[in-house]
């Protein structure tokens, strides 16, 4: 059993040595750019209640699911620029692209929002694909994707009429949106450059601001590359009472449908009075080396996953 583990580890380093080129230049990055990099908790007493997220409940408290509601407390004591590459834990989430420990980039910026995240994304990937190989084309599963920004963008509303032939802003029906997404929608997006997917429902806000000229929806993007999820951005909610009222409803469909304890963060809500204008970023490390290193597995590129630790 040794000599097989031995074998399987030895297969990696070379993905293992790019992942670790890719760290570095995700920190080049932000530092060139004046943010300052952090650190916030990995084990919690509270995370934001969210129904497609179960944390992993740990003692008294949780494993992080995200560095979120820290950095947003960071946001409101003053700091302008921040970002974090941490490890966050999700209950559940164990597959080829998944794993329940996981490493999570995020970053933030004070008076800005959902449109600076998607060029700050365009900029970091086209930055990274230039320090691999000095051209903005990247080679994944036979198929050259072009990075140079800016991105294909399209509307939920857009995607979903051409798509799917719905419109998820006047029919509210999650699991026809979940399946349709990801069986309809994500597939026709063109493979030879990546889609930003924008706009999405006012309801699957989360932490989202609803758009002013368009409140139906919330400013909320995605981010798409050959069919894989790499990123999730916001034009950040800053009302704490209307973050409070999301909050408690989605604290009780968790409790009444899933039969698990919330615990309020209470801390963060606090925090939310002081919170200016400011948008943010979750990219997914794992995924993001998975592309860079050709591989739709993520087994290829950690160490040890769920199946190996």
């Amino acid at each position: 059993m040794y000599l097989d583990e031995k074998q399987r580890l030895g297969k990696l380093e070379d993905n293992l040595k790019r992942r670790m080129q890719i760290l570095g230049w995700i920190r080049s990055f932000f530092n060139e750019q004046g943010f300052l990099e952090v650190e916030t908790p990995v084990f919690v007493p509270a995370v934001a209640p969210e129904r497609y997220i179960k944390p992993v409940e740990c003692q008294s408290g949780y494993l992080s699911t995200s560095p979120e509601l820290y950095m947003k407390r960071m946001l409101a004591a003053g700091y302008a620029k921040i970002y974090q590459i941490s490890r966050c834990f999700r209950d559940g989430e164990k597959g080829r692209q998944h794993n329940p420990e996981f490493s999570l980039l995020e970053w933030y910026r004070a008076g800005a929002d959902y449109l600076q995240m998607i060029k700050d994304t365009e900029n970091l990937f086209h930055y990274i694909a230039i320090k691999l190989s000095g051209k903005p084309l990247v080679r994944y599963m036979a198929k050259e994707i072009d990075l140079m920004p800016p991105w294909k963008r399209i509307t939920v509303q857009d995607a979903f009429l051409t798509a799917a032939g719905w419109d998820p802003l006047s029919v509210d029906d999650e699991k026809r949106f979940d399946d349709d997404l990801v069986l309809k929608v994500i597939p026709s997006f063109p493979s030879e450059q990546p889609t930003v997917l924008m706009d999405y429902p006012a309801k699957m806000a989360s932490l989202a601001r609803i758009k002013e000229t368009k409140p139906e929806v919330a400013e909320r993007a995605e981010f798409f590359i050959s069919g894989l999820e790499m990123a999730n951005a916001y034009s950040e909610l800053t009302d704490p009472l209307e973050q409070a009222s999301r909050f408690a409803g989605e604290k009780r469909l968790i409790e009444t449908e899933q039969n698990r304890r919330v615990v309020s963060p209470d801390k963060f809500l606090e925090s939310m009075k002081y919170l200016p204008a400011c948008a943010g970023n979750a990219l997914g490390i794992d995924r993001l080396v998975m592309f860079f290193c050709n591989t739709d597995s993520i087994q290829d590129v950690i160490p040890f996953t769920a199946d190996t630790a």
